[in-house]
């Protein structure tokens, strides 16, 4: 038999909750997290799956430790080399913070061609989920930009001609290529200009693009659902099919089934 609550433990739990609810009644986020985070997967989901949420948390440790960075740096020809040296060597926990931002950019990049290795294994860019691969295409460019962007900020020799290189690569590209090593030096040459534009694309254009396209990627791994592994019976289409409603909408557009043979 369950125990009663007392008026007393109710009128606590009330006032507890009154935020969420205060929230949930103007904003519906609280249900929609609760979606997010309690929604139906297949019961054959495996460490593979956990790539794109591995990535995910890169980028945020690239996004903290960068915010960090970004209070002590400074995008100047004649200070970036010494705020750099003074993070490192002079401010509490900056080796780490910098070490941190440092590898963690290479970590990133690694998960981001596991992560879309695993989804061109498990076939999740065919349909209804084309969308999102091209979105994860531009999210790995969009990667790699801020590895080039950010490469050139501290100043030093090793940054300074590694930058010359990939802009001079990028100056030999057809049509466009003249141009965009000019915008990315911001004339002829790599000058105080160039650090300048580098590190207005590394912290504010390429971050806010990141922001935007992950989010659409969350909302349509959400809407679509989760790729079943190759070796799954259901993915192979041997496995039972239940009917799933429709709502009047085309079959397979939220629900993606797998297909039966003819003799299926």
């Amino acid at each position: 038999m369950a125990r009663r609550k007392s008026a007393r433990r109710q009128q606590m739990e009330r006032m507890a909750l009154y935020p969420l609810d205060w929230l949930e009644e103007r904003s519906g986020l609280v249900g929609g997290v609760r979606y997010f985070l309690f929604r139906k997967v297949p019961g054959d989901t495996n460490w593979f799956h956990t790539l794109g949420s591995a990535t995910l948390t890169a980028f945020l440790v690239q996004l903290a430790t960068g915010v960090i960075l970004a209070m002590y740096y400074k995008p100047d020809p004649n200070s970036a080399y010494e705020s750099i040296q003074n993070i490192t060597n002079d401010l509490w926990g900056g080796w780490l913070v910098r070490g941190m931002h440092r590898w963690g950019a290479s970590v990133f990049i690694i998960l981001m061609f596991m992560h879309m290795g695993r989804v061109f294994l498990f076939g999740a860019y065919k349909y209804p989920r084309e969308l999102n691969w091209i979105i994860g295409v531009l999210l790995l460019v969009m990667g790699l930009g801020e590895g080039f962007t950010g490469y050139l900020l501290p100043w030093d020799q090793t940054s300074y001609w590694a930058t010359v290189v990939g802009i001079n690569i990028n100056g030999t590209g057809p049509f466009i290529g003249p141009f965009l090593a000019q915008f990315l030096q911001g004339g002829t040459y790599i000058n105080a200009d160039t650090l300048s534009r580098f590190y207005a694309i590394h912290m504010l254009l390429i971050p806010g693009a990141i922001f935007a396209l992950i989010g659409l990627h969350l909302y349509l791994v959400i809407r679509l659902g989760v790729t079943s592994p190759p070796w799954s019976k259901e993915a192979a289409g041997t496995g039972p099919l239940e009917p799933v409603p429709t709502n009047g909408s085309r079959a397979g557009l939220v629900t993606p089934r797998p297909r039966r043979g003819a003799n299926g």
